[in-house]
């Protein structure tokens, strides 16, 4: 069992920068796959970054590619993605999600509460 909370949302104005966090309970979380995903309103969710249980591998949808970075620390239980240039297209709720193994593009077990962010024009 994985609790996934996320921090760090909040409102940015175009070109600025935010940084996510996903703390995690349970002491195995350094053997799940993490991944970032966003909902806009109207819209599906969307896979925009991943992470291998070591760190050692990370994927990135073309979206974000280049802009957003994703990072975990097992020591402290904690993912994060680091987000640069934002536009107002990025504007949405951010969840972290969690899993053991399997496609790295969908179908997490667990899932945060989510956190806003917002990008201003």
């Amino acid at each position: 069992q994985v609790q996934l909370v996320e921090s760090g949302g909040g409102l940015v104005q175009a070109g600025g920068s935010l940084r996510l966090s996903c703390a995690a309970s349970g002491h195995t979380f350094s053997s799940y796959v993490v991944a970032w995903f966003r909902q806009a309103p109207g819209k599906e969710r969307e896979f925009l970054a991943a992470i291998s249980q070591s760190g050692g591998n990370t994927y990135y949808a073309d979206s974000v590619k280049g802009r957003f970075t994703i990072s975990r620390d097992n020591a402290k239980n904690t993912v994060f993605l680091q987000m640069n240039s934002l536009e107002p297209e990025d504007t949405a709720v951010y969840y972290c999600a969690a899993k053991r193994r399997g496609s790295i593009y969908r179908d997490y077990y667990y899932w945060g509460q989510g956190t806003q962010v917002t990008v201003s024009s």
